[in-house]
């Protein structure tokens, strides 16, 4: 016991604590100094800025008098900041949601063709393009006119691929015409019609240049039996005092595909189409009926849906906002697949379960981390859109699409109205930093994994 007591007597006392360093020993005050520069920035580009911003908020649009809460106020009173938080909410809720989405099934779908990364490039090529130029690019899209339109064009074809427009919706009755006006924008006889005759329904009002491609010259009627035989054409011919009224003359074109209705008793008892020359037959049912033109001839064509009008402009410009940020969603997605465990996927379609279900029931639960930050990221960034509204909304319909980053500029460089303007930029803030932080909680957990 003794030796053991000599022994601890003369054991060297423990050294004392070394100061710690970082992970690639560089001291703190190294450390401190490279990142001042960054700090420095960081508290003139961004700190100051929104510490400006908030303190601005709180002062009248001179600057000098103090408002308290009454820029918060108008948040709420507002009629544009009002709807711009409603499109705001549109916004949050549809175009990210959709343009995951889109990115999920993308990324699914080119694992399995061969030429899926050539897609993968076209998807993503829109990143590429600046929110100005996609801007001008959509207003182009979604024009009104169907000739300069892609929008209206391919919405037109379809709509008369199953419902054709008439031909003549500028065509009337001219002057001595048999024909009279009807009920809902038809033209009917005023008298009825008999077996054995012959009738002439004259029209005028259709530009030459206007009359459909297969029009021929028309040809006057020809009685035959107990039919009743008729021609509708355009009772037109250039040059002054050249052709006859009512009469079918040489150089005048039939109304092609024109439809006529033999009316009796209020009832359509025939019907009838003219031929490229205008002329048309009905049998003896037709013998005591008037003729009617019914308004379909005479129907303005389809020329598509109002995109940027005030009804559709804000959906308008989230699909192009998709478009841009699908390809975004479905690289990152793209990237999440490729480190997912492929027997995961194999062992469920050995134990009998098909596409979708392996889909839904573990690819979509493997990848609900990137999910949720491809969402989120998204989210942040429609909180800010700016450019594709100003750009694509036009003047008429700009009020009903707007959002809060073009109502902070409107009031701030066009109303004068800066305290209202660092107001909706604090809103703004106060928006995003609940996501950010949610954003960067996940990431952290994903670290530490």
């Amino acid at each position: 016991m003794a030796s053991d007591t000599a022994a601890g007597a003369t054991r060297p006392a423990p050294a004392a604590p070394k100061s710690r360093k970082s992970v690639t020993g560089t001291r703190r005050t190294v450390a401190a100094l490279f990142l001042l520069p960054a700090l420095v920035l960081l508290g003139a580009l961004v700190v100051y800025p929104i510490g400006y911003s908030v303190v601005r908020s709180f002062y009248d649009q001179s600057g000098d008098g103090f408002a308290g809460f009454d820029n918060y106020q108008a948040l709420f009173t507002d009629d544009g900041i009002r709807t711009a938080l409603k499109n705001n909410v549109l916004w949050v809720v549809f175009a990210p949601t959709v343009a995951t989405a889109l990115g999920l099934v993308f990324a699914v779908l080119t694992e399995r063709v061969r030429w899926g990364t050539a897609f993968k490039l076209v998807v993503f090529m829109p990143m590429a393009i600046s929110m100005l130029a996609a801007g001008i690019i959509f207003r182009l899209v979604y024009d009104q006119d169907p000739d300069k339109g892609v929008a209206n064009a391919v919405w037109v074809g379809v709509h008369d691929t199953f419902a054709q427009s008439s031909a003549f919706p500028k065509a009337h009755p001219g002057r001595e015409s048999p024909l009279e006006p009807a009920d809902g924008g038809a033209f009917v006889t005023k008298g009825t019609v008999s077996a054995g005759d012959t009738v002439t329904l004259p029209l005028v009002g259709v530009a030459p240049d206007l009359m459909p491609d297969g029009a021929k010259r028309a040809a006057a009627p020809k009685p035959d039996g107990d039919r009743i035989n008729g021609t509708t054409w355009q009772d037109f011919t250039r040059g002054k005092g050249v052709g006859t009224l009512n009469q079918v003359d040489a150089a005048e074109l039939g109304y092609a595909g024109m439809r006529v209705e033999a009316v009796k008793d209020g009832e359509v008892v025939e019907t009838a189409t003219a031929g490229d020359d205008g002329s048309f037959s009905l049998s003896a049912e037709a013998d005591g009926a008037r003729l009617r033109l019914p308004a379909s001839n005479f129907q303005e064509p389809y020329n598509g849906l109002d995109w940027l009008g005030p009804s559709l402009v804000t959906p308008a410009i989230i699909g192009s906002y998709i478009w841009m940020w699908a390809g975004f969603a479905m690289v990152l997605i793209a990237a999440g697949l490729a480190g997912m465990p492929r027997e995961l996927l194999e062992a469920a379609r050995v134990d009998g379960a098909n596409e979708w279900q392996v889909f839904r029931r573990i690819t979509v639960p493997l990848l609900a981390p990137v999910l949720a930050v491809v969402t989120v990221t998204l989210m942040i960034n429609v909180l800010k859109v700016f450019d594709l509204v100003f750009i694509i909304a036009p003047g008429s319909s700009q009020d009903d699409a707007n959002v809060l980053a073009l109502e902070l500029y409107r009031k701030g460089f066009s109303e004068d109205q800066p305290g209202v303007a660092s107001a909706i930029a604090v809103f703004l803030l106060l928006l995003v930093i609940p996501v950010m932080w949610f954003n960067v909680r996940r990431l952290r957990r994903e670290v530490r994994r």
